[in-house]
């Protein structure tokens, strides 16, 4: 049974806390600075900021990137142009389905590579709204033949720093999945892992068949495509060179690449101190100090490749229509799901932190609208989910006993010192086919202005 007191107390503090404080930066305390390089330096283990530091996304040396998918500039532009290219979605389930779906209509720039919704939908969706807000269930499809997963969708962006991908770490031959080749069960989008790659590279064409695409050089060379798998991809024989394998490898390559280098963060810690209001100087001093943020979320991308189980809610409980989710399905297992070892149920893998405020859905469920809502969640340490047994929970859920100023101030530097507000520049202008993007439904196509 919940914790009702509780739960209500902490949507009272949410109601009369709910105003922040100003993020005027016109003038800051220098000693905030100070104070913050030590609380950094002491989370580093003497490190200091440079183990926050983004490198540029043209710095292939600097981005972590699997030795079996060498980084380069026309492979990063081909996989940026496959994200984003509708050509793609030819696997349908319906042929009106065809032409109208890309890697990136869950994984949008705007929503920071995120889906725009609760829940991401593709083949079967129609429109988009402002920023994917409005997709919504096509009237001609049914449940069954809808292009949607029973989980949050994850960020497309900072994925580089994490070795293993999903919510359960499922993809990926190496780091963590060492010795789970029992569980990478042939006909499974998870026997992938078999070729041998990191978990971007598998999730990238594994997803390529879980979402309905694939690549038909019919369809594809008249656009152009062609002559740059051929540049790239030149040293593969040339039945292997335009296949799913191809196009997964250029669209993590250019996944790789996504990184929230320009976020005002990342500034301050580039040495541009003004950026900065000195609410959101306090705020990161809770993330790295009190608040115990940085033991979770560690590194440039300020995530880890650890699972914790902190009870929150599945999306089968989302207060909308949600679809193919059920109370008794694996992904509520986190995960346990996956390894099917009973001490890694209900863990989830701890999520990078950036651009959070793009697209308010949070939690593997979707159950939280708001990020005060997630740092008073994560303050009373008052589970949210009933199924989760108490003594599976993560040691690191206790109550952090915040005060209301420092959830308001640990609230605005992770809404707005961690939001890279531009970008728009990892998407393309345009894809050979001249389609929409992310999605060219009709109606979608008409939200977005390019009918």
């Amino acid at each position: 049974m919940r914790k009702v007191t509780t739960l209500v107390a902490l949507s009272a503090i949410m109601f009369f806390s709910a105003c922040q404080k100003d993020s005027d930066t016109s003038e800051t305390d220098e000693g905030l600075d100070t104070e913050l390089l030590d609380a950094i330096a002491l989370a580093s283990n003497g490190e200091g900021a440079s183990r926050y530091m983004m490198p540029s996304s043209d710095n292939f040396n600097a981005i972590p990137q699997d030795p079996l998918n060498a980084l380069s500039s026309a492979k990063v532009s081909l996989g940026r142009l496959l994200f984003h290219e509708t050509a793609l979605s030819i696997a349908t389930m319906k042929p009106l389905g065809e032409g109208r779906t890309s890697c990136a209509s869950c994984h949008f720039a705007a929503a920071g590579f995120q889906a725009g919704r609760f829940q991401g939908i593709g083949e079967g969706g129609v429109g988009f709204g402002v920023n994917g807000e409005g997709r919504q269930r096509g009237m001609l499809y049914e449940e069954v033949e809808l292009d949607v997963q029973p989980i949050r969708t994850p960020s497309a962006m900072n994925g580089a720093y994490q070795i293993n991908q999903l919510w359960n770490g499922q993809f990926g031959a190496s780091g963590l999945n060492v010795g789970t080749e029992y569980a990478w069960t042939e006909g499974t989008p998870i026997a992938t892992n078999n070729q041998g790659y990191e978990g971007m590279e598998v999730q990238a064409i594994a997803g390529l068949k879980v979402h309905r695409m694939d690549i038909d050089m019919e369809v594809l060379e008249p656009l152009g495509y062609k002559e740059k798998f051929d540049l790239v991809f030149g040293d593969f024989p040339e039945e292997e060179r335009y296949t799913r394998e191809t196009a997964g490898l250029a669209i993590a390559a250019y996944e790789r690449t996504i990184l929230s280098n320009e976020a005002p963060f990342q500034k301050w810690l580039a040495g541009e101190k003004s950026i900065l209001s000195d609410q959101e100087k306090r705020g990161a001093i809770v993330f790295f100090e009190k608040g115990k943020c940085v033991s979770c979320h560690d590194g440039p991308a300020l995530n880890k490749m650890e699972f914790h189980a902190l009870g929150m809610d599945d999306l089968v409980l989302c207060p909308e229509e949600t679809f193919k989710t059920t109370e008794s399905g694996g992904e509520r297992l986190g995960r346990g799901g996956f390894t099917g070892i009973e001490d890694d149920n209900y863990k989830f893998k701890t999520p990078q932190l950036y651009n959070l405020a793009d697209s308010p859905f949070y939690g593997h469920g979707s159950s939280f609208r708001s990020i005060k809502s997630v740092v008073m969640y994560k303050n009373f340490a008052v589970q949210q989910n009933e199924n989760v047994p108490e003594n599976a929970l993560s040691e690191s859920f206790t109550a952090l006993n915040l005060t209301e100023e420092e959830i308001d101030d640990l609230t605005t530097f992770l809404s707005i010192s961690l939001r890279d507000n531009n970008l728009m520049r990892y998407q393309p202008e345009s894809v050979l086919s001249g389609n929409c993007i992310p999605v060219s439904d009709p109606m979608a196509s008409s939200d977005l202005g390019c009918d």
